[in-house]
């Protein structure tokens, strides 16, 4: 189930947080809870993901991005997603979550996600390709930019390993083709 309890105590949470450039980087705590855990007892892999949901959830808010999008009718996706995990969170661990987006193209904008436990470890690391949707299809990064009334014009470069990422990404077949078994 979607912890809508946590989206709620977020929104609350940083309800008056500064407004942050659409680069700004949005901090986030929480505590892995026994609802988190997998039978390994460890946090379990999607509820990781679920949880950076929430850190882009205030991100959003807090770049004034989900204003344009109730404004404009829009909607906002995942598109891909590239995760390393390297240390585990385990039950009752505080830890913190940072977002920022790091760089957009003509259709995508790359964002970056951080957990780092309370002992300084970083515990894992995503990128995400993002997009804002429309009846139309993906909204040109752009445009969104403009409906935020931000005055950055061109998109920051993609760090090496980013645009290494966006590269390979780019060879992967789609439709993803099933190959059957011998």
């Amino acid at each position: 189930m979607y912890p809508i309890i946590r989206v709620i105590k977020e929104l609350i949470a940083h309800r008056n947080a500064a407004p942050i450039s659409v680069t700004g980087t949005h901090t986030s705590t929480h505590r892995c809870w026994p609802q988190d855990i997998d039978y390994y007892f460890e946090m379990n892999n999607g509820r990781i993901l679920t949880l950076l949901d929430l850190n882009r959830t205030v991100l959003a808010k807090r770049t004034g991005l989900l204003k344009v999008l109730r404004a404009n009718n829009w909607g906002l996706t995942m598109a891909g997603v590239s995760v390393r995990y390297r240390r585990r969170i385990r039950p009752f661990e505080k830890f913190e979550t940072k977002g920022r987006a790091l760089c957009w193209d003509e259709r995508f904008i790359y964002l970056e996600q951080v957990m780092i436990k309370a002992n300084g470890e970083t515990a894992n690391q995503a990128l995400y390709r993002s997009a804002v949707t429309g009846p139309n299809g993906i909204v040109p990064p752009a445009l969104v930019l403009q409906q935020l009334g931000q005055d950055i014009t061109t998109s920051p470069t993609p760090p090496e390993w980013v645009q290494n990422w966006i590269d390979a990404d780019a060879t992967r077949p789609w439709p993803p083709k099933i190959l059957s078994e011998p």
